[in-house]
């Protein structure tokens, strides 16, 4: 078989392209035969994938027109003309006699386990800021109630989310597209065997389909810029979105959106005559779904029946752009009011997550949470407090104590009830800045004893950019210099509580 392996990676990542890699080795064994090397694309590199992906696909394709060349009754597609769109919009003279809540495929009281095509509409209780007023940083504890929701986890579960688009940026997109928000419509695809797009109710609304599908927040890809150009019929917008999506035109491309994290709305925006003539039935074709986003569940059942509550970090930042930068789902969620008129819902649906915790009674436990990576913590901690398990350990990192110090009074008790060690680094307090990693070394001997001699399970969760290099680093010092082991034989020990899931991270670029 002839072969060519191309991999979306992060090298970011400690395992970088690790799949990729592997398929590559793997299918040269089995005897097949490799057109090109891997490319491994980087998410991390200033171009994106497409800096290792353009000039590995143009040789591709050389070789493949050399052995499989295209019969000469098929003729090519023009480079500029578009592909057929998928779908076909039908929009309906008339109103459907279907109510607001059928157009939502959530539902508030499911029959089976909630999914991503069948999410449960969960009641929001509260939406607290738990960050002091000074911090740099809105931080959210939400809570959902989930009552009759069919929903259960476990401490390291977790959540997954389903945002909307502001009501202001789906009603600025129906104007720039010339668009009806409250035109109905059905799908037809253009191929037999196509399904419907996934989550979307069909009929449904201009409206719908704007504020809850389309990703319209989102930082375009070159393939947008692609298509917009072949859809364009304005002279000088045409000739500007090509070069956007050329090969030669990526540092442009880049400065002009990536750098800036321009939004899919702020393009379309630019080029006005281009979006007001943009045929409905490629909306779905140019603009990506909304996708769920994961939040480590930061409650128990035990400790919390029928509610399920999660730490949001809401993000936003400034860049060169008049507008400051805003998440899509942690500014939507912040944004929500539970003492509004009427109930305040969010479509979720709950996985298991990375983080198992041992299920054996004397087993004790040490997690390392820097700001909000603490949250999984306090789900693990209330279970196995009111299973009447102790050997709970929980080095907390933050900036400063009066203003992100994450469930202080809440420590302290099982702290004084002898449930739980508390150890913290507050960053910003003095000169030099403490950090986690700082308070293990400190506590070496502690944690060795916990480790290599109660079978300790060893738990990391935080930010990926230094923190899991800062913490390896800690603990190889701590093998070291309490085990008195070799630098190889330290590093043979991580990997060993690696490999038997005693030593487990969730991290986040």
């Amino acid at each position: 078989m002839d072969f060519a392996v191309l991999g979306l990676g992060d090298s970011s990542y400690a395992k970088f392209n690790f799949v990729a890699k592997k398929l590559h080795r793997r299918l040269l064994q089995l005897g097949g035969s490799a057109l090109l090397p891997p490319c491994l694309g980087d998410d991390q590199h200033e171009l994106g994938p497409d800096a290792a992906i353009d000039p590995w696909v143009g040789d591709l394709w050389e070789k493949i027109m050399v052995m499989y060349p295209v019969p000469l009754d098929i003729p090519e597609i023009p480079h500029g003309v578009p592909l057929p769109s998928k779908f076909i919009f039908q929009f309906l003279q008339e109103v459907p006699s279907i109510g607001a809540e059928e157009l939502n495929i959530a539902s508030s009281a499911p029959q089976t386990p909630p999914s991503e095509l069948q999410p449960f509409l969960a009641p929001v209780i509260t939406n607290q800021r738990v960050t002091g007023p000074q911090h740099f940083q809105d931080v959210r504890l939400i809570e959902f109630d989930i009552t009759d929701s069919n929903i259960s986890f476990a401490a390291g579960d977790v959540v997954f989310i389903l945002p909307s688009n502001s009501e202001a940026h789906t009603q600025q997109f129906c104007q720039v597209l010339c668009l009806d928000p409250n035109q109905f419509f059905t799908l037809k695809p253009r191929e037999p065997g196509v399904p419907d797009p996934p989550g979307l109710p069909q009929p449904c609304t201009v409206w719908h389909l704007v504020s809850q599908y389309l990703d319209i927040a989102s930082v375009p890809r070159r393939s947008f810029f692609e298509l917009l150009a072949c859809l364009s019929q304005h002279a000088l917008e045409r000739e500007k979105l090509l070069e956007l999506s050329s090969a030669r035109g990526q540092e442009e491309l880049w400065e002009y959106c990536n750098r800036p994290r321009r939004t899919i709305l702020e393009v379309l925006c630019d080029f006005p005559h281009t979006a007001g003539a943009i045929p409905p039935d490629y909306l779905l074709d140019l603009i990506p779904r909304i996708r769920p986003r994961a939040f480590s569940i930061a409650s128990s059942l035990l400790a919390h029946p029928r509610r399920l509550q999660i730490l949001v970090a809401v993000v936003k930042y400034q860049t060169r752009l008049k507008e400051p930068r805003r998440g899509l789902c942690s500014s939507w969620l912040a944004s929500l009011n539970p003492g509004q008129a009427g109930p305040v819902r969010v479509p979720l649906w709950v996985r298991p997550g990375s983080l198992v915790f041992p299920e054996t009674p004397d087993t004790p436990i040490i997690m390392v949470g820097a700001g909000t990576g603490v949250a999984p913590f306090r789900a693990a901690i209330q279970e196995r407090v009111a299973h009447g398990q102790t050997g709970n350990f929980l080095f907390f990192g933050c900036r400063q104590r009066d203003q992100d110090f994450y469930w202080q009074t809440e420590w302290q008790k099982l702290e004084q009830k002898g449930c739980l060690t508390l150890v913290t680094a507050f960053s910003r307090e003095q000169e030099k800045k403490v950090y986690v990693q700082h308070r293990l070394r400190e506590l070496g001997p502690l944690v060795w004893e916990l480790l290599d001699g109660q079978g300790a399970y060893f738990y990391l969760a935080g930010n990926a950019k230094y923190l899991p290099t800062d913490v390896s680093e800690a603990l190889m010092s701590i093998f070291q210099e309490e085990g008195r082991l070799s630098t190889a034989d330290a590093s043979a020990y991580l990997a060993r509580l690696q490999q038997t899931l005693r030593f487990q991270t969730e991290t986040w670029a």
